[in-house]
């Protein structure tokens, strides 16, 4: 796979690579795409969205159209607290006003444009990681997947967090750069380069769509 062009500096990224990191995962066996967080909340700068988060969701229209084509398992995720906040947390401490999505707040609606289809796993959670205490993991395996294809926000977040726990979970994370957005930009891309060197591959949606269109992938 063709790396990322990041903002990090000439001399750090030599460095990582003098030091051995960012070798490239690639695609290996099935391929399952997860959807992080894309819910009217973070859409909404107003709220928790702001930033890139805007043109990623735009872009992931096409991921999923591309991978409910080729049959691909596909999750999203939701950050859903209970109503009366029973089952506050120390994410929610950090962070109170994540108590307000709830399941029926419009705020924790995944946004209408990616809407999930039947048959697509829909996660509930509580804190950053779409795979801690749920059966996502669970889910992939009886899936067949090996690699995660990783869309959502936010980057510095609940995507990083995700992917972190995909690669420990053996699962091999592939984030597509320009279908994750954060609130900031600073976090975005300093984000992006640390998990290109150490938790996944990071690729932007082109890259992916060529990758796939050669028969290899294509047969697999």
């Amino acid at each position: 796979m063709p790396p990322i062009e990041t903002s990090a500096p000439e001399q750090d990224s030599a460095l990582y690579h003098r030091q051995g990191f960012g070798r490239p995962l690639g695609l290996v066996g099935k391929v399952g795409l997860l959807i992080v967080d894309f819910v009217n909340g973070f859409a909404d700068p107003q709220q928790f969205g702001g930033g890139n988060i805007p043109p990623a969701i735009a872009r992931t229209t096409t991921l999923l159209a591309t991978a409910r084509k080729l049959g691909w398992p596909v999750a999203h995720t939701r950050i859903v607290f209970a109503d009366d906040g029973a089952d506050a947390n120390i994410f929610s401490e950090k962070v109170p006003s994540m108590l307000g999505l709830t399941e029926h707040n419009p705020a924790s609606a995944i946004v209408p444009e990616l809407t999930p289809a039947p048959g697509e796993y829909v996660v509930r959670k509580t804190v950053p990681s779409a795979f801690a205490g749920t059966p996502l993991a669970s889910w992939y395996a009886t899936q067949g997947v090996q690699t995660v294809v990783v869309a959502g926000c936010v980057t510095s977040g609940c995507v990083r967090a995700s992917v972190l726990d995909a690669m420990q979970l053996g699962f091999r994370p592939v984030v597509i750069s320009d279908c994750v957005g954060d609130r900031a930009i600073g976090p975005h891309e300093a984000n992006l380069f640390d998990m290109s060197q150490k938790c996944g591959d990071v690729i932007m949606l082109d890259a992916l769509l060529e990758q796939l269109s050669t028969p290899t992938q294509a047969a697999r």
